[in-house]
């Protein structure tokens, strides 16, 4: 397809990239021109399709004597500026043109999408011949591995043909005798090479959107050995490479969403055990709050007998502090009766009679009696203070005609009315009386 030369010079610009971005992007044949310069003091080259001429610059930096041919002479203007050596020519007829074995390299970068299929395959023969032993050939294409490639962007072009993939342009220059090749894939992502993990998206755009072909004549073993190295490594990433490791992140992620799963089915068995022991637990706490609430009434039920319990305690202890109080009062008020009275014997008795006068006992014989009650000697006192009454009140009767006192004899006699211990403490008292008004003691 023809197109005219400003509109495709400034097509190139446009989609191709700078120069300096084009040059650096060419870097990567080096390993394949290092043996080149060991095997002739000045290798000769011949670039089809030059274009802008950065190859050509790259060349010359590298000690080569490089032309090269393009049939777009703005693009050769643009090579003759920087005194490049360049020529308007067709590629295939340029190589026929050229003496067999006389060039060290033949090169065409994005040239051959450009060309039908059959002039291809001359073209690929006629570089084989007017190769030097060891020489090299680079074909360099889009990448229709790249699926953006493959699909949209190689359309961008409308000079370009069709695509073609790597295994068939390998085969073309297997197919002429190169003795052996590798396919170079370039200008994809550094990061694609880091990545472990990779996405869809990068399966279907990240693949390397150029790639070259590098084919080497045959030649002897010591020639063929210094490219050996660079014909081994593998360059770039494919189609294939990066589906496959789309595919084991797959997997990947499939057997941690399995592990997930089993992790969930695991939470949920624990789960349902927690449950159920929470469950149990919470059964267990019910009952032991029951018991709790029972054993709390039972001790609240104690605490409000036992307040109740030290209520009367406390009005008992009351009414016991009263009656001490009045029963001191009538102590107080009997030893000072007593106090009056001790100073004779008559005056004590009359203070008894006093006491026993009264038809009920008072406050004082209370507490004495309560008293005796605890020390267990209740009985003998009670009987002891009857008798004392009857006796005082024997003698507050009106007096009887007493018989005549015996010689000798210390009891008066009393009344028959009083009884035998009544008269027994009667004549102790008398007894008692008459000891001391006989020692002079009223």
């Amino acid at each position: 397809m023809q197109m005219s030369a400003p509109f495709y010079r400034a097509f190139e610009d446009k989609y191709r990239g700078s120069r300096e971005l084009i040059k650096s992007r060419l870097e990567a044949y080096h390993p394949f021109l290092s043996p080149l310069r060991e095997l002739h003091a000045r290798p000769q080259a011949l670039d089809i399709g030059c274009g802008r001429g950065e190859w050509l610059e790259l060349l010359g930096e590298q000690g080569f004597a490089a032309r090269g041919i393009d049939l777009d002479d703005s693009m050769l203007q643009a090579c003759r500026e920087r005194g490049l050596d360049v020529a308007l020519s067709d590629g295939l007829a340029a190589l026929r043109e050229t003496p067999s074995s006389s060039l060290a390299l033949v090169s065409a970068f994005h040239v051959v999408e450009h060309i039908v299929f059959e002039d291809l395959q001359a073209m690929v023969v006629e570089a084989l011949r007017v190769l030097l032993p060891g020489g090299i050939l680079v074909l360099e294409t889009p990448n229709p591995e790249n699926l953006e490639v493959g699909t949209s962007s190689f359309y961008l072009d409308p000079s370009h043909i069709k695509p073609l993939p790597p295994q068939l342009l390998a085969f073309v220059a297997d197919h002429a005798g190169f003795e052996r090749k590798t396919i170079l894939r370039l200008q994809e992502a550094d990061e694609l090479h880091d990545e472990s993990s990779i996405s869809l998206m990068a399966v279907l755009t990240g693949v390397s959107p150029d790639y070259a072909v590098v084919a080497q004549k045959h030649a002897a073993t010591d020639v063929l050995r210094l490219h050996d190295a660079a014909f081994s490594k593998q360059y770039g990433l494919s189609l294939s490479m990066l589906a496959q490791r789309y595919d084991d992140r797959y997997a990947l992620a499939e057997q941690r969403q399995a592990h997930v799963e089993q992790g969930q089915a695991r939470a949920e068995q624990l789960y349902l055990q927690a449950e159920t022991r929470l469950n149990e637990a919470a059964a267990a706490a019910t009952s032991s709050e029951q018991q709790l609430r029972r054993l709390v009434a039972a001790c609240e039920s104690r605490v409000r007998q036992a307040k109740t319990s030290i209520a009367v305690l406390e009005a008992r202890v009351a009414l016991l502090e009263q009656q001490g109080l009045q029963t001191q009062a009538q102590l107080d008020r009997f030893d000072a009766l007593r106090s009056a009275s001790g100073a004779s014997f008559i005056g004590r008795l009359h203070a008894i009679k006093m006491f026993l006068r009264h038809p009920r006992p008072g406050p004082v014989v209370r507490l004495v009696s309560k008293i005796a009650r605890k020390l267990g000697v209740h009985g003998p006192l009670r009987a002891v203070y009857l008798r004392l009454r009857n006796m005082v009140l024997t003698r507050l009767r009106p007096p009887t005609p007493s018989p005549e006192r015996t010689p000798g004899s210390s009891v008066i006699p009393l009344s028959s009315e009083l009884s035998d211990d009544a008269q027994s403490v009667w004549n102790q008292l008398h007894t008692l009386s008459h000891s001391k008004n006989k020692q002079g003691v009223d």
